[in-house]
């Protein structure tokens, strides 16, 4: 199973670095190649020679060596990784880790890694409670970040409790288990899809614009779960915050014009669309060249229906795949059955409003998919699960 991976094995300030010098050995028993970056605290746990001599190379610590200034390419490391595996990972490279922080080059590694990574925590039982720990593990985790749970036990402080760093035969299996769900859901390799993310905005003059409350997570983790496994994504985007997802190819629009039209032109080489950027569905008739000074009478501004891109779409279809999405308040599944005659859609995806925990800003959602044969809800789940549970059923209509 990891015949031939390339493994980053980053080793923190813990007690429990010293397991990492038998997990070494484990992953290389099994076929990979390790690369080991250890943190300058680390080296007061385990030696820099004991790792290189059980991976077969150099240990990485710093940016470059300073004895000939050649350089340790963070970025060259991260595209050489199929995984980074952090073990142990202390409550401080996590919070690092979720916060951004790259001091130093295990660090610097992460922020540019294209690959799979997991992390072994390892502290005692009340810095892992802590709330805050707790919420970098589930921000880490909600980013894609795979989470090898510590065991309870006897800690190096002397308490009983969840802290452990796991065993590194578990680790083993768990990093392989890692790797067979990667490659066992290539199954839209070759299929090319578009999906619309993100708020659209309409501009009233140079400074103002009309636009919701759209963050483009939910698209996003479409796009991310389409091209995990193994479809050709071209992700057409509204503005947003949010990094571009591994393997997926972004198209930057900011009208719902600009969308409309990457939108129809993807479409034409497209196996498959999901529609889940919320557009806006007027736009002024006219745009300001300057701003629009205030006065005490009120502003009126004409609007105009902006192209239904789904339906543009749907009345193009010719057997391809063709999902929508529909926020509602009320008459929610009325509402969403309606749509998905009217723009010839496969399913659509249903929020409302009304549930809580769903629709705009948040990283969680509650999803009731609507087709033709009647509606599946689901319960409140990440954004990211959600996107499984979508890219699942479009997998039964492929």
């Amino acid at each position: 199973m990891l015949n031939g991976k390339h493994i980053i094995l980053g080793i923190t300030g813990s007690i429990a670095a010293y397991k990492a010098a038998m997990l070494c050995r484990l992953l290389v028993k099994e076929g990979a190649e390790v690369r080991v970056i250890m943190t300058p605290l680390a080296k007061q746990f385990i030696t820099p020679l004991t790792m290189a001599t059980l991976s077969k190379h150099p240990i990485l610590v710093e940016f470059f060596n300073p004895e000939n200034g050649e350089w340790n390419s963070h970025v060259s490391l991260g595209e050489w990784a199929d995984m980074l595996l952090i073990a142990p990972a202390t409550a401080n490279t996590l919070a690092k880790m979720t916060t951004g922080i790259a001091d130093n080059l295990l660090l610097t590694t992460y922020l540019s890694a294209r690959s799979k990574v997991a992390v072994a925590p390892a502290m005692d039982l009340d810095m892992y409670a802590h709330i805050t720990t707790q919420q970098n593990l589930a921000t880490l985790k909600e980013r894609g970040v795979a989470i090898i749970e510590p065991a309870a036990g006897e800690l190096a402080s002397g308490l009983v409790g969840k802290g452990r760093m796991a065993e590194p035969e578990d680790i083993v299996e768990q990093v392989k288990a890692i790797f067979a769900e990667g490659e066992k859901k290539k199954t839209l390799e070759g299929k090319r899809y578009i999906v619309t993310a993100g708020a659209t905005i309409e501009r009233i003059d140079p400074v103002r614009y009309i636009t919701n409350h759209s963050t483009g997570k939910m698209g996003y983790a479409i796009a991310e779960e389409l091209a995990k496994r193994g479809a050709e994504v071209k992700l057409i985007s509204g503005r947003t915050t949010l990094p571009i997802p591994q393997g997926v190819e972004r198209i930057d629009t900011l009208s719902a014009e600009d969308m409309y039209n990457a939108a129809v032109r993807e479409w034409r080489e497209a196996d498959g669309a999901v529609m889940c950027a919320a557009v806006a569905d007027y736009t002024p008739v006219t745009v300001a060249d300057k701003k629009l000074k205030k006065s005490d009478d009120d502003m009126r501004i004409e609007l105009r229906r902006t192209k239904d891109i789904a339906k543009e779409l749907g009345a193009n279809k010719e057997g391809r795949v063709l999902v929508g999405f529909a926020l509602e308040t009320d008459n929610e599944e009325a509402n969403a059955q309606g749509k998905l005659v009217r723009k010839n859609l496969d399913f659509v995806v249903l929020n409302s409003l009304r549930d809580a925990g769903a629709g705009f800003r948040g990283d969680t959602n509650k999803i009731t998919i609507i087709d033709h044969n009647g509606a599946e809800e689901h319960p409140l789940m990440s954004k990211r699960e959600a996107a499984a549970v979508i890219v699942d059923k479009i997998e039964t209509l492929k």
